[in-house]
């Protein structure tokens, strides 16, 4: 590990250890775990980054930062401690994006721990019914990003304790939630489709399988809804198998367009038949990725297949 990296290893360890005492301190404390656990996780998502190349957690568009990452600090025209570097967001986004979506916080699940720290440091401010999920949400990232890491000791130290038993609620919680959002998605599957008969609910449901999942996803593979039976969609990134050289797909998000189930990555490993962690395509990368070129080419000119609108008329 270079220096970097170790410096901000022994940083986010420090501030984690302060954020566990300010947590431990009772409830006038609780703006201190929150800022103090929010740096912390900043701190070891950039010693990851760092861990792989210093420059990786400068702010790209300044110049000046990226030579002094680079060893080229000389040609620089500030000073080593002016360098500008990435925020919180930020190296979550390139942290996960190397980690092919096997991240255990979604993106939504950390900017209430953004918005939290940065409420303490610039406000004052913070939402005190979010503590625990925000403290929890960097517990979740830090266990993700230290076997990524060369040990330098005990990170959670006298606090392991405390650590586990937070996980511990924080998980009776999470499967709580996923049960309501079940049951939610069942009812809404009855009421628009119970008065169908058989055959012409199956041709409703064959016609909705197809709606592509909202937002963007690298890849979506079919995959049966935990909730309805409906055929629903599993999105994903994609990376290339070091053994069967062949592409992998790393699922993140569950989407059902029949009943309206949206399953976040940490969910889809919580059901009583979890989704894999990951899913051979059985493609060879050149193949994938030809096609996968050959589909952004269509959709940019305008020579892709129209897509069926009528379908929402059969949700309504």
């Amino acid at each position: 590990m270079n220096k970097d990296a170790q410096r901000l290893w022994y940083s986010s360890k420090k501030w984690m250890t302060a954020a566990f005492t300010a947590f431990s301190d009772g409830p006038m404390m609780k703006d201190m775990a929150v800022h103090h656990a929010g740096v912390a996780a900043e701190h070891l998502l950039k010693a990851y980054l760092a861990n792989l190349h210093p420059a990786l957690i400068v702010e790209g568009k300044d110049f000046s930062s990226l030579l002094h990452a680079t060893g080229h600090g000389a040609h620089a025209s500030g000073p080593r401690s002016q360098t500008k570097t990435i925020g919180l967001v930020e190296a979550y986004v390139r942290v996960s994006g190397i980690l092919k979506g096997s991240m255990p916080v979604s993106r939504q699940e950390l900017l209430p721990l953004a918005e939290a720290r940065n409420g303490v440091a610039h406000a004052a401010f913070h939402d005190s019914a979010q503590v625990n999920a925000v403290f929890t949400t960097c517990l979740r990232m830090a266990d993700r990003l230290l076997p990524e890491l060369p040990p330098l000791g005990d990170f959670w130290g006298e606090y392991q304790g405390l650590h586990d038993k937070l996980l511990d609620i924080q998980v009776e919680e999470a499967r709580v939630h996923l049960e309501g959002k079940l049951a939610r998605a069942r009812q809404a599957f009855s009421e628009r489709y119970g008065h169908f008969s058989v055959q012409d609910r199956s041709l409703v449901l064959a016609a909705i399988a197809n709606v592509a999942s909202p937002g963007y996803i690298e890849h979506d593979e079919p995959a049966t809804c935990p909730a309805c039976e409906s055929q629903g969609w599993l999105g994903g990134e994609t990376h290339v198998s070091e053994t069967t050289d062949t592409v992998l797909m790393a699922p993140f998000v569950f989407d059902c367009p029949a009943c309206d189930l949206h399953l976040e990555v940490g969910e889809l490993g919580m059901l009583k038949k979890p989704f894999p962690e990951e899913i051979d395509l059985e493609v060879s990368p050149d193949d994938f990725y030809l096609l996968a070129d050959a589909h952004e080419y269509n959709v940019f000119t305008g020579g892709g297949t129209d897509e069926d609108l009528m379908t929402d008329v059969f949700r309504r």
